[in-house]
């Protein structure tokens, strides 16, 4: 049912459900994750506890009446969630309910209060998600109480009624609970499917091990692999296992989430090998302020003016051959590409030449952020680009000189290119309707750090 689809989301936010790299991400669900589970949660455990009430059978004039009951209201005013250390999760709710027994006489009103506890267990299923199930449950009926006070009906007559609901309840709510749990299983189950990262990359999550309780949270290690066209992107194996440190982050925060250095090194390695970090960068020949012609490398090279009197377009192909690294440091993330640029103009024949080719070094600095489910990046150089000139067929050629050029036709469309990729993303952990509020981001020596609230759109 649709309520119960929407309760066992819910409850998905109990569980570390994640995007990470092969090597180690670590998610961990706070206390305040249970806090704010245990408030939206109550409309929903409200609706699952509306159970159908068999018919009273009632002998009290001598012959048998078939009386019928239905629940009116179940109000949840507490509903309370805390981790167990070793074990799992403990859910105690108290619920309200309203019966009308629809007797001949009159219709009677009924009041009665429950106390509900269940223990849950997270453990990994055959195919590496998470699983829930329920080790024990139990309802505590209290006294039944006619609605309006009045205590009209007879006494024998409350104590049967009050019997045979309690008897159903004790029979029911618990299975409510238990239909519920395997409702989250369901879900949790397609998150072993693939999750686009670009038009032809993908990421897959599978957990790597049962996940850690303590008496603060719950943890979990994943595993995410990143396909490209199919195949897995496969980096060597850390031999040092990804630990993310107790008290790191917002004290207080919903979820913790820490990234290797493993997740960011695949993905750089996924971007070069899509070739999505290669570009063209071109001039409009007939703009004023456009130095992507022969005319403006001519001023620089005089044997790029003696081979084309007329001014000619010129292209820069930019190819990164190697793999870009990035840098995480206490405070501080960079980025390192080293493309191969080769510089070609247009000959008369409409064909292209070669120029020159330089190997070139931009270092970067990258600034992280989140968006809903997102992490994303955007870059601003360091310091001056590097240039090395890898071959030329225009003689020689003064580095110094064509460094002020490429700084100001090279640098700008890189930028925009890669910043353009960077934003498209990676998901981080979440279930469907899950995202991330007010995140904050903290970059340690070869980790990162995201502390955010969470917030559920039913």
């Amino acid at each position: 049912m649709a309520w119960a689809c929407r309760l066992g989301l819910l409850l998905a936010l109990l569980l570390p459900v994640v995007s990470a790299s092969t090597s180690g991400t670590v998610v961990r669900l706070n206390k305040a994750a249970l806090s704010y589970v245990s408030e939206i949660g109550k409309a929903p455990l409200q609706r699952a506890l509306q159970v159908t009430v068999p018919h009273f059978l009632d002998w009290s004039g001598g012959v048998l009446q078939p009386t019928r009951i239905r629940i009116l209201n179940v109000h949840v005013p507490r509903l309370h969630l805390k981790f167990i250390a070793g074990f799992g999760v403990r859910l105690l709710a108290a619920a309200n309910f309203t019966f009308k027994v629809f007797r001949a006489a009159e219709p009677l009103e009924l009041t009665l209060p429950v106390e509900l506890l269940a223990d849950t267990r997270v453990t990994q299923s055959s195919i590496r998600t998470p699983v829930v199930s329920i080790s024990t449950c139990s309802s505590f009926s209290g006294h039944a109480n006619e609605f309006d006070g009045s205590n009209s009906t007879s006494h024998a007559l409350l104590v049967l009624l009050q019997k045979h609901i309690k008897a159903v309840l004790s029979n029911k709510l618990c299975l409510s609970i238990s239909n519920l749990v395997q409702g989250v299983n369901v879900h949790l189950g397609t998150l072993i499917g693939l999750n686009p990262v670009g038009p032809e990359s993908q990421i897959r999550y599978s957990m790597v091990s049962v996940p850690t309780v303590t008496s603060d949270y719950i943890s979990l290690e994943v595993n995410a692999v990143l396909f490209l066209l199919g195949k897995p992107i496969i980096l060597p194996t850390d031999a040092t296992p990804f630990v993310l440190p107790r008290h790191v982050g917002t004290e207080g925060s919903m979820a913790t989430v820490g990234l290797s250095q493993h997740l960011f090194d695949s993905a750089l390695l996924l971007l070069q090998k899509s070739g999505a970090l290669n570009l063209d960068i071109t001039g409009q020949l007939r703009s004023d302020d456009n130095l992507l012609n022969t005319s403006a490398l001519g001023r620089l090279i005089p044997e790029v003016a003696r081979q084309f009197p007329e001014p000619m377009p010129v292209v820069l192909k930019v190819r990164l051959g190697t793999t870009p690294v990035a840098m995480l440091h206490t405070n501080n993330a960079t980025l390192r590409l080293q493309p191969f640029v080769e510089v070609l103009a247009a000959a008369s024949n409409s064909a292209f030449q070669s120029l020159f080719s330089l190997d070139v070094v931009v270092n970067l600095s990258l600034q992280l952020s989140v968006s809903k489910v997102k992490l994303q990046g955007t870059t601003s150089v360091l310091g001056d680009v590097q240039l090395t000139v890898a071959s030329s067929n225009v003689g020689f050629i003064d580095t110094d000189q064509v460094r002020a050029l490429m700084g100001t036709v090279f640098e700008k469309p890189l930028l925009d290119h890669l910043n353009a990729l960077l934003a498209m993303g990676i998901a981080l952990p979440g279930v469907v309707n899950l995202q991330y509020v007010a995140p904050e981001i903290f970059v340690y020596e070869g980790y990162v750090v995201i502390s955010s609230e969470l917030f559920y759109q039913s």
